[in-house]
This record gives C-alpha cells, sequence and structure tokens, in this order.
C-alpha cells in the first residue's frame, strides 16, 4: 500500500468516498495502517463523520480540501478517516474522548493518537486556521514533550475506564428518591415557554421526553406532563418539522424550534414516532396523530430504499447550501 497518497478510492461506504479526492493522503482504519504509523513514528489524526454531516462538509471545504493544511497533515500524521455508521464502535470511544476533554461531542470528530490508536487530544470542527495551529501545536508536542504526551494519555485512558465502569453495590434496596432527585434537576432546566430544555441549539432527545412523560404519569407530576406538551406541541407546529412532508430535522439552531438544521435522521424518527404515539394515548391531541401518520408516510416515500432497507440520514445540503431544498417562500407556498 502506498501511504503517500489518497486510499478512500477502494472504499464502499458513501462517507469515505466523499473524502476521496481530498489532497490529504487519507487511509481507512486497519491494523497496516497502525503499523505504519508505528514504523514512521508519527501521530494518528483520527477523523471521523458521515455522509449527511453538514459540518463535516464545511470543515471538508474549509481544510481538507486545501493544499496547505493537507501539506501540514500529510508532513506530520498518519491521517484516518471513519464512517460512524460503518464503525460506531470506534466512534463512541473516540467521543468519549471529546466528552472528557470538552464535556461535549459532536461531528465532524478529530482525535489524535499514538500509534497504537492510543488518543491523546480530540476535539470536533476547527476553522482552517485554528485546525493549523492545532496541527502544529501537537506535532511539537507528540515530537518534543513525550512525557507531556503520556501524561495526556494516561489521563485520558484512565478517564475513559472510569466512564465504562459500573460501580456493583452491595445493598440489593431501591429507592425512587433518586428518580425525584434525577427529575427535579431536570425540570431545573425546562423551557416553561418554548418547550425542550432552556438553551440553544435544542436538540429533540426524544427518549428524554419519553422518560418525564412516563414519570408524569406514574407520579401525577403536573409539571411533567404540562411541560412534555408544550414541547410536542412547539415541536409539532415549528419549523423543525416538515409543515409540508412530514419528518422531523436534526435539531433548532436557536430556542423556539423556528429555525432548523436540516438534514434528517432516521433514529430521531423512529424515536419521535413512539413518542407522539404514546403522547396522543394521554393527551388525545389529533396533532400528534397526523405527526405520525405524516412521518410515517415520509419514511415510507423517502427514506425507504428499492431493496426495502431504510436510509440512515438525508443531507442538510442542496446545491451546496444548506436547506435549500427545505425553504419556500410564502408564494411558492401557496
Amino acid at each position: 500500500m502506498n501511504f503517500q497518497q489518497n486510499n478512500l478510492k477502494s472504499a464502499t461506504s458513501p462517507y469515505l468516498k466523499q473524502h476521496q479526492n481530498n489532497p490529504v493522503w487519507w487511509q481507512s482504519w486497519s491494523d497496516e495502517v497502525l503499523n505504519h504509523a508505528k514504523k514512521v513514528n508519527k501521530p494518528l489524526l483520527i477523523s471521523i463523520g458521515y455522509s449527511a454531516c453538514h459540518w463535516c462538509h464545511v470543515m471538508e471545504h474549509q481544510s481538507f480540501e486545501d493544499d496547505e493544511v493537507a501539506k501540514v497533515m500529510n508532513e506530520n500524521f498518519v491521517c484516518i478517516k471513519i464512517d460512524r455508521e460503518e464503525r460506531p464502535d470506534l466512534d463512541a470511544l473516540y467521543m468519549n474522548v471529546s466528552q472528557l476533554i470538552h464535556q461535549s461531542g459532536g461531528w465532524p470528530l478529530n482525535v489524535f493518537a499514538l500509534p497504537d490508536g492510543r488518543p491523546f487530544y480530540g476535539g470536533t470542527y476547527f476553522p482552517k486556521v485554528q485546525w493549523i495551529e492545532l496541527l502544529e501545536n501537537i506535532n511539537h508536542l507528540y515530537h518534543h514533550n513525550q512525557a507531556k504526551t503520556m501524561e495526556y494519555v494516561n489521563s485520558i485512558a484512565d478517564g475513559l475506564n472510569k466512564m465504562e465502569t459500573i460501580e456493583l453495590k452491595s445493598s440489593s434496596t431501591f429507592s425512587t428518591h433518586k428518580i425525584d432527585e434525577t427529575f427535579e434537576f431536570w425540570q431545573q432546566q425546562f423551557d416553561d415557554e418554548w418547550g425542550g430544555f432552556n438553551r440553544a441549539p435544542k436538540f429533540m432527545l426524544p427518549n428524554a421526553w419519553e422518560t418525564i412523560l412516563r414519570h408524569g404519569i406514574q407520579t401525577n407530576n403536573e409539571h411533567c406532563l404540562i411541560q412534555t406538551k408544550i414541547t410536542l406541541d412547539r415541536m409539532a407546529f415549528g419549523g423543525i418539522y416538515d409543515q409540508l412532508k412530514g419528518g422531523f430535522s436534526r435539531y433548532s439552531v436557536d430556542p423556539y424550534w423556528k429555525v432548523p438544521h436540516f438534514e434528517k435522521m432516521l433514529y430521531d424518527n423512529g424515536q419521535l414516532l413512539s413518542l407522539y404515539s404514546n403522547a396522543y394515548k394521554v393527551y388525545e391531541e389529533n396533532e400528534y396523530k397526523t405527526v405520525v401518520e405524516e412521518t410515517i408516510n415520509w419514511l415510507k416515500d423517502e427514506m425507504l430504499s428499492s431493496e426495502n432497507v431504510f436510509y440512515s440520514a438525508i443531507d442538510a445540503d442542496s446545491e451546496g447550501e444548506e436547506g435549500k431544498y427545505y425553504v419556500w417562500k410564502s408564494d411558492e407556498l401557496k
């Protein structure tokens, strides 16, 4: 294998194929690539994303298609591209690194690691100038301060171990007090006017609201029941829901569910079908039934392939512009 070239042309993943013409010498994850990194003593630059990821496209255009950036990457790192939908195991591992360092994560996910794959730094999207600066700093750290590099490696390894360890309790008793404490914490973060949690960007988090709805029913917690209804109403009537075709976008960039990030994910909409179906049984709102029916029809029409399997996502971008396909002017809508 020639490691001084982009080797993604033989990949089957749509995401990896999107990067096959980058000037970066991208490699697919393999033992052969890790052995090469050990031989040349270069750290790994592991970049993870998926085909419908908008900010993955942005960073590719700004940095990975840029000859200046590619030169820095190629000279100092063994660069590996990973599709999170093809290798969820690696994505989960390296996403925990970003969570440990920044208390947040997302895609594109960019992680720096020893040649054997042990990580020592990571983050998500970086603008071009900041990315070049980070590349140079990481390269200097790896080659000129091995002790500090290993300190980061060991600290992250310890953090990952703690994240994946479940402490065994000797007592078999269980108290609902712990559940009540969790919901008290969540209730402090409710957006009482617009629904969801009080932050932006605002994700739908259907599993959280499914849990809050169930807790409200089981404990007769009026606040939980009211807040769930506000959330579902606001989402259903907001821009995050496709009012023409059905189906929900990824998240809202504002706290009002108005301006969506336009990509649509299969797993989001699958969970929302369950949430709105269960909510319909509780609140008997016809709008919830309509949301379920329209979303099912959209899934059949646009997410089901000719082989009768579902696509995982629809891209936010059309003709190089985010949301172009989904945005309508009032006269067009009429």
